[in-house]
């Protein structure tokens, strides 16, 4: 850009050509600025995520229900079968 300042015979040129540079400089800037917010809100939302899952996670390892399961694995596989079997029953269309 050096030799378009260097020829003053074309000024409207020259002073497009700053408008210009000046318009991309100042959207490389906005979006930066963007960019970092956009990146920060991200990290919050995956920590507040992380947060819950720990918190969902400790509440399931101390429910009544996961003792249950662990206590008697066939007689829930039973209720899962029958619970499943009864759903598919009633979803099923009747021709």
């Amino acid at each position: 850009m050096a030799t378009a300042k260097a020829n003053s015979s074309t000024p409207i040129s020259d002073k497009m050509s700053d408008a210009l540079h000046q318009g991309v400089d100042s959207i490389s800037e906005r979006s930066a600025k963007t960019e970092s917010a956009v990146r920060e809100g991200a990290q919050h939302s995956a920590e507040a995520l992380k947060d819950k899952q720990q918190q969902a996670k400790s509440a399931w390892q101390s429910s009544a229900l996961k003792n249950y399961v662990d206590e008697n694995p066939v007689a829930t596989a039973g209720i899962a079968f029958a619970a499943g079997a009864l759903l598919s029953s009633l979803l099923v269309k009747k021709k």
